[in-house]
Parts: C-alpha cells; structure tokens; sequence
C-alpha cells in the first residue's frame, strides 16, 4: 500500500511531512499518521498524531460540533482525578514532541501539549488520534467510548486501474 496517496487521498491534500503509519483500521488503512514537530518546509508543528480516518474524522466532528470540547473542558474542571490523568497526558505528549526534533534545529519550535493546547481541551481529533496511537489520554478514551468501532464495510480507498482513488461506494456504517 503506498500509504502517502492514501492519506493524501484521505486529507483531500498532500501531507506536509512524511507519512509514518501510526493505527491502521481493521481493513489496513491508516487511521493516524505520526507527525514530525517540524514539517518539511521547516514549519514548526505541535500535533504529534494526526486523524486521517474519513469515518474518524466524521465522529469526531459531529462530537466537536454538539459542543464536545467544552463538555471535555467542563469535565477536567470538575474531576480533579480526570484532571490529573489529563495533566499527565498533556506533559507525555509534549515531551514526546519535544524529543523528536533534531539537536541541531535552531528554528521555530512547536510548544504546548496536545494539539498545541496550554491546558484546556483544543481539539478532540487530537485527543482521538493520541489515544488510537496507543497512549493514555483520558479525554482520547472518552472520545474513543463515542465514536468507535470504527466498522466500515468498504475500505475508503482502493487500488484502481490508475492507482489508489477514493472509494465511491464508501459511507459511514449505520
């Protein structure tokens, strides 16, 4: 599988960086990429794990848009054991970053934990995507708990006649 033309299939854009695999979904398709913390242009980039998965994406939006990241925001104000774990995800995932960019780069540097956020709850595509990479990250696991399985039938990409192409007989699992 050339996994470049896939998520860029997926994106609807080329990748800014290398496309390293970080989850695969159960039809061998990447769900999330691992993102440098510089993109090749030199941009600096806080966000790690980055969804491609159009059935992932689709979830967590609609999750987003019924007002998911305040409800994430309202939770760790108010549980200070989630709030915790949260703390700790959000310290993990900025070392992390931090420990993948090359010694010698004196550019711009990403900052922040996940997604960037400097506390709060910034995006719940990046929480997803943390958690589906294989990390704790209690905000990722709820948002996991509302949007999964991830159960397509069809695979949202597939190998034409003219390479990979997106899959017209692909829609969201009922």
């Amino acid at each position: 599988m050339d996994d470049r033309s896939v998520v860029a299939l997926q994106l609807g854009r080329r990748p800014r960086s290398e496309v390293v695999v970080g989850a695969r979904c159960h039809l061998g398709i990447p769900v999330v990429i691992d993102v440098p913390p510089i993109l090749d242009d030199g941009t600096p980039f806080p966000t790690t794990h980055w969804l491609t998965c159009p059935l992932a994406l689709l979830r967590v939006s609609r999750l987003e848009s019924d007002g998911g990241v305040k409800d994430a925001d309202s939770l760790i104000a108010s549980d200070e054991a989630f709030a915790e774990a949260y703390g700790t995800a959000m310290e993990r995932y900025g070392r992390h970053r931090d420990s993948l960019i090359p010694p010698d780069w004196e550019g711009p540097r990403p900052s922040g934990g996940i997604a960037g956020s400097r506390g709060g709850v910034k995006c719940l595509h990046a929480q997803y995507a943390d958690t589906v990479s294989g990390n704790d990250n209690p905000v990722g696991a709820d948002v996991a708990e509302m949007v999964e399985p991830l159960n397509c039938i069809v695979p949202c990409v597939i190998l034409g006649s003219n390479g990979w192409e997106r899959n017209v007989e692909w829609a969201e699992p009922i």
